[in-house]
């Protein structure tokens, strides 16, 4: 019978540090969009990462397990449709628009896991928790304030709405990991067929919508290196390690961070504008957050004092 751990300090941490990289590459993504694609973007730091974690598992000499092609395959299809739906959403939106709809994927995942999965059911207090952090995300961009307001209703719905498919995308890719033999099988084995998958589909839909050509600078460079090395490498290891090891719907709530850290990013590097909205958002959202660790910790002490 499997069995994942509560969410506890090292989880915590970790997830802290993991929404400050997923915030930051839809700033990078954007920040370089008038030199290289988004999509065109994605496909090369994917085949990149590849790379590397196929270096990773011969260093470790890890066997290839070619036997879970079947979800493999599956799992690489939904993983290219996530960026697929990002990087085109950054064409039309802007960054804090997509890094926000991207990152409903918990919701979704919550819900799927729920209904699949004993072990994921979620109580009256943690559906609090996941609604008052979604609600605040809602609020963050549904708010009619002043300037700031006046400069977001130029925002494409088509955009936002792509961003919402890769949330949905991500979502499905996280319960299809957790109920099949993707369960058992290793991080770098799950994220090498992800990683193929995104360079080969995404390649292939940067050449067909004519968005391959690359004006090559040290801000793509850049750019494509911490793409490449911190968020397709070592911050994918990183989830899929925390994936296995803890609860995946108490892991999922924590990324209703990424927002926050976005568009602050979004602020601070694209000038993008920030209301008093966004502030009673972002509040409500680490509000969500504190009530479902507050849950866990309280869980926690009370089955240890049993």
């Amino acid at each position: 019978m499997e069995h994942r751990l509560a969410v506890d300090k090292t989880a915590t941490l970790t997830m802290v540090m993991l929404c400050l990289i997923w915030s930051a590459q839809q700033i990078a993504l954007k920040a370089v969009a008038h030199d290289i694609s988004p999509v065109m973007q994605i496909a090369l730091r994917s085949a990149g990462a590849s790379v590397w974690v196929a270096l990773l598992m011969r260093w470790r000499k890890e066997a290839d397990d070619w036997s879970v092609w079947r979800p493999g395959t599956l799992v690489a299809a939904l993983f290219a449709a996530e960026f697929l739906f990002a990087g085109e959403a950054l064409r039309y939106t802007s960054a804090s628009h997509v890094v926000v709809f991207l990152y409903t994927a918990p919701i979704f995942a919550a819900l799927g896991l729920h209904a699949k999965l004993p072990s994921e059911r979620l109580d009256r207090m943690q559906w609090l928790g996941i609604t008052l952090a979604f609600a605040g995300v809602a609020a963050s961009f549904l708010s009619k304030n002043t300037e700031a307001s006046r400069a977001l209703a130029g925002t494409s719905l088509f955009g936002d709405f792509l961003a919402l498919l890769g949330g949905m995308a991500w979502a499905a890719t996280t319960v299809l990991i957790r109920t099949t033999r993707l369960s058992s099988t290793s991080p770098t084995q799950t994220l090498l067929f992800q990683l193929l998958g995104a360079a080969v589909i995404l390649l292939g839909a940067a050449v067909l919508g004519g968005h391959a050509s690359v004006h090559w600078s040290m801000a793509v460079v850049a750019s494509l290196l911490f793409q490449t090395v911190v968020v397709s490498f070592i911050s994918f290891l990183t989830w899929f390690w925390l994936l296995r090891t803890y609860l995946a719907s108490r892991l999922g709530v924590f990324t209703f961070m990424t927002p926050v850290f976005g568009v602050v990013l979004g602020v601070l590097v694209l000038n993008e504008p920030l209301d008093v909205g966004f502030v009673v958002g972002a509040l409500m959202v680490m509000a969500g957050i504190f009530v479902v660790s507050a849950h866990n910790l309280l869980s926690n002490r009370r089955t240890a004092r049993g």
